[in-house]
């Protein structure tokens, strides 16, 4: 399995755990924005990555301007939703690619 492909799977499950609304809002509000700072920085390295590795950067860029973007309460929930299911289908089909080639 890829290094980005890893990457993808553990952003976009992250994603998905802020993107559940009493939840993700908790992790956030409850850590006074830190996890926002955290999600950046893991899509700004899974964006190095898969340019490296000649990879789809689609849902690491969705990552970036919703970790940015995701201060705004209403709009944050739907873009992490939105940015988990973007990246573990891109890292769903990486995964099922590498299993047809082997």
């Amino acid at each position: 399995m890829k290094l980005s492909t890893l990457m993808k799977w553990v952003s976009g499950g992250a994603e998905a755990v802020l993107g559940f609304p009493i939840v993700g809002a908790s992790i956030i509000v409850g850590f006074t924005y830190v996890p926002l700072l955290l999600m950046l920085g893991l899509h700004v390295f899974t964006l190095f990555i898969a340019s490296r590795e000649g990879t789809k950067r689609t849902g690491s860029i969705l990552g970036i301007i919703t970790s940015i973007v995701g201060i705004i309460p209403f709009v944050g929930i739907t873009l992490h939703i939105i940015t988990a299911f973007v990246l573990l289908l891109d890292a769903g089909k990486n995964s099922m690619k590498k299993l047809e080639e082997s």
